[in-house]
């Protein structure tokens, strides 16, 4: 069964730091395009980073170039999210997620969009 589970989110300060874990079950994580997707309240769904399979590729929003790392660890089958300097319009439910292809990165995220997706976890940014 593919399963994936992101920890790592909570309440943060502006300017604070959080670091999401996405372990992944069921499949080979590095064979795969994965993908941090956010969805702030009353907003739609957004790519903020991803990173490509076979190849040295990385995507970021420009709102969190600069701030936000995507990384992987193949041993542990798990996909990281580094985020600093965080900022109050950071405050989203993040997902991980397997693209269904890197062409999607270019388009609005839906669902559809992706393969697999974790159930989310909360990142809110307040002082």
């Amino acid at each position: 069964e593919v399963q994936l589970v992101e920890s790592g989110g909570g309440l943060v300060q502006p300017g604070g730091s959080l670091r999401l874990s996405c372990a992944a079950s069921g499949f080979t994580l590095s064979t795969e395009h994965m993908a941090w997707v956010r969805q702030a309240p009353g907003k739609g769904l957004e790519w903020v980073s991803a990173i490509a399979t076979g190849v040295d590729r990385t995507y970021y929003q420009d709102s969190v170039k600069g701030r936000f790392t995507i990384s992987r660890d193949n041993v542990k089958n798990t996909l990281y999210l580094q985020m600093n300097t965080l900022k109050t319009e950071d405050t989203a439910v993040y997902y991980c997620a397997s693209l269904v292809s890197w062409w999607h990165l270019s388009q609005p995220a839906q669902r559809n969009g992706a393969r697999y997706w974790g159930p989310g976890t909360q990142v809110t940014v307040s002082s």
